[in-house]
């Protein structure tokens, strides 16, 4: 069941659900916006040959009130807000509709499991044939949240774990990465 306006702003006032800082405007009939961080992560491409699975991933970072895309380009960037979910509530992540509409591609692997604690890192692909340039504090994605029919019995404590600012690939870690 997707919680509605009502809910989420009872759940935030009860602390049964963290997001911070919060502003009235991001609160939706039925999601919460999220805004633009200052930090981001690009692949530095000119330090590898190749991506793999099993090797950790040289980014490059990018502090600052703006960004520029380049077209058909993707790096990782923050939410500005910090979330905390309970045990028994998941969040998707989804782009807004109007930043959609100008060709930038948000995800972050589709939602957030119950449990996790920290900022949001966003992937986003310029799919325009022009740079987009976007400035931190702007709303760019909207967390949808719904209510587990039960409590998770393994709520997420995993590798992303109260991350602050962009955070780039952990998939070396995986317990079937090879370890050559």
């Amino acid at each position: 069941m997707i919680l509605s306006d009502n809910t989420l702003k009872d759940m935030i006032e009860k602390a049964e659900l963290t997001v911070t800082p919060l502003t009235e405007e991001s609160i939706q009939p039925a999601s919460i916006d999220c805004r633009l961080g200052n930090h981001f992560l690009v692949v530095e491409d000119r330090q590898m040959q190749t991506i793999d699975l099993n090797s950790e991933i040289i980014y490059r970072e990018i502090e600052g009130d703006s960004i520029t895309i380049p077209p058909h380009s993707f790096l990782l960037a923050t939410t500005l807000e910090s979330v905390k979910l309970p045990d028994n509530l998941t969040a998707f992540v989804e782009g807004r509709s109007s930043i959609g509409r100008i060709g930038l591609f948000i995800q972050n692997a589709g939602w957030v499991d119950p449990g996790f604690e920290g900022q949001i890192t966003l992937e986003l692909y310029n799919a325009n044939s022009l740079p987009i340039r976007l400035e931190a504090g702007r709303r760019i994605c909207q967390l949808v949240f719904c209510r587990m029919d039960q409590v998770a019995s393994v709520p997420y404590r995993g590798k992303y774990q109260n991350q602050k600012r962009a955070t780039g690939s952990q998939v070396f870690k995986d317990s079937e990465a090879s370890r050559t």
